[in-house]
């Protein structure tokens, strides 16, 4: 089944006025991977999905971390939050093998106040590239004249973001050896500099090195007729060497890419 690049869309405002969508690629498989013969437009595998991701865990610092508050109240914590989901930014740092993210977990710290009450977690990490690409994705032109966008408004992100990879990884925190303190404080301080300050042994907060042991990975490599969507094995995830993501090149790594194209091998 294939699905063109540019989708049509029919406003009662058509008669009165044109539109008349950007155009686009030609059309391409959603549902399944297209002949050899039309390898330009092949979507990944969740294998390369997984070197993809796990890339982006090595080049991204950020993430957002989700727990849920526990179901007996704390000091200072609202009624009626048990239950709740929260979702706090979290430094992140890649430090093992297996593709496990590493925390510097404050003890004091909500996110972790709630794992220590029970709660499930995971993280969500997105792709951000560092340069625009060569030409942007635009928006069909009824939505520039319906919004009252005109040609010298100033896009507020330069790229489509729904066009790029993401993911979430779910699983649950173990601690790291301390034994592996001064390893982990080297590799998480490469990361995050201003981390040195509150280190395991620092004089303000109690805090301990961490793992997210990835028990599930859900993925989203951008648009569905171009991109592989889904869950993604997690033994592919941990089986991912890192001589495989060093390798591989995400959208907007370097000037001059095509915001169509997901990969730069």
């Amino acid at each position: 089944m294939k699905l063109s690049g540019s989708l049509p869309f029919v406003f009662s405002l058509a008669a009165t006025r044109s539109c008349v969508a950007e155009s686009a690629p030609e059309p391409q498989y959603i549902f399944q991977n297209p002949p050899v013969s039309a390898s330009e437009y092949r979507i990944p595998t969740s294998y390369e999905s997984a070197v993809l991701g796990r890339r982006i865990l090595a080049l991204t610092p950020l993430g957002t971390l989700a727990t849920v508050f526990p179901d007996t109240s704390r000091n200072r914590q609202p009624n009626g939050l048990g239950g709740m989901p929260l979702g706090l930014l979290e430094y992140v740092a890649d430090c093992e093998e297996e593709g496990n993210p590493t925390f510097l977990a404050i003890n004091i710290e909500t996110t972790f106040r709630n794992v220590q009450g029970g709660s499930n977690i995971s993280l969500a990490q997105q792709w951000t590239p560092p340069y625009p690409p060569d030409k942007r994705i635009k928006s069909n032109s009824w939505s520039d004249w319906l919004f009252g966008r005109t040609e010298d408004a100033k896009e507020t992100v330069p790229y489509s973001a729904v066009n790029l990879p993401r993911f979430s990884l779910l699983g649950y925190i173990e601690k790291i050896d301390p034994a592996a303190t001064k390893a982990m404080s080297q590799c998480f301080v490469d990361t995050h500099p201003d981390a040195k300050y509150w280190l395991p042994g620092n004089k303000i907060h109690e805090s301990q090195f961490v793992r997210l042991v990835v028990t599930q990975v859900y993925w989203i490599g951008g648009f569905g007729d171009r991109a592989y969507i889904g869950w993604i094995p997690v033994d592919e995830w941990k089986n991912v060497t890192r001589k495989e993501w060093e390798v591989v090149r995400l959208p907007g790594e370097k000037k001059g890419w095509d915001e169509w194209s997901m990969l730069d091998l």
